[in-house]
């Protein structure tokens, strides 16, 4: 049984890729009980697929805010939906990945605090590895970081890649410097969480936060329809239980340092059909 935050100690939950509105559904049922049991005191949440599986809308992101989450952290598809332009400049508590050419719209970092005022910078960055080419994220990062620690000693990074080598990687680079840096974009939560050189949480992938009884996230006969005839696909979330999966981050406020990463999973049953919006 892992042992829960002890006193002093600062803790941030982190919830993989949501999808769709039963990710949507899925955190409404389960964050709560989450928040009961660890405590934590900010919640950070990838939310890019969260509008109809691809994309975020402003109607979504303040749902997503509403039910209790502090940040929302995205990835290549936040570009999907028409308004990501004026969302992303427009919502500070929304972040893209900072690797992104200079002028493009929106933050790719920011210092948030948690109830207790303390400050927590959050970092999303994007891989290079069978994704759109991006600026390197390697050094972009270790740039962001060092500058986020003048203001916040800890900093949670979540690198939105393809590639598990990359991934790895990026902890080794960050390692001693970042508090955590956490994979998105596979949507199946790995079990290779540690720390890295005794400062550094890291996990290749969180997991994905939707429908159980799917393919990533989408109605299985879609997927099996492309896998199976090679003709694209119109891609819909998928129905039936639902399933939460992140992890939760402790950490030493004074120093940065991480001091636990545990793994999240959670269950409940319904498909989101309660929330209007797909």
């Amino acid at each position: 049984m892992p042992s829960r935050p002890g006193a002093g100690a600062l803790s941030v939950l982190f919830v993989g890729d949501v999808v769709g509105r039963p990710g949507r559904r899925a955190v409404e049922l389960l964050l709560p009980g989450l928040r009961a049991e660890w405590k934590p005191s900010l919640v950070v949440v990838n939310g890019e697929n969260a509008a109809g599986g691809l994309g975020l809308t402003a109607s979504v992101a303040d749902r997503l805010f509403a039910l209790g989450v502090d940040v929302l952290t995205s990835g290549n598809h936040i570009w999907d939906k028409k308004d990501a332009a004026a969302l992303l400049e427009g919502e500070r508590r929304l972040l893209r990945p900072a690797n992104y050419p200079p002028g493009v719209p929106g933050r790719g970092s920011g210092v948030f605090r948690t109830p207790d005022g303390v400050p927590v910078g959050v970092l999303n960055l994007q891989g290079r590895v069978f994704l759109p080419e991006t600026d390197c994220p390697f050094r972009v990062g270790a740039a962001e970081v060092a500058r986020l620690r003048e203001e916040a000693r800890v900093v949670i990074v979540d690198f939105h890649a393809e590639a598990t080598s990359e991934k790895v990687a990026l902890a080794w680079h960050l390692a001693g410097a970042a508090t955590a840096v956490l994979g998105t974009h596979t949507h199946v939560q790995t079990a290779d969480e540690r720390i890295v050189e005794g400062f550094t949480a890291a996990i290749t992938d969180a997991g994905m936060t939707g429908p159980r009884d799917s393919v990533i996230g989408m109605r299985r006969e879609l997927s099996l329809g492309r896998f199976l005839t090679q003709v694209p696909q119109r891609f819909e979330p998928a129905g039936g239980p639902l399933m939460l999966n992140g992890v939760v981050v402790e950490a030493d406020a004074r120093t940065g340092a991480a001091t636990a990463i545990h793994r999240v999973r959670a269950f409940a049953e319904g498909d989101g059909s309660e929330d209007g919006e797909s």
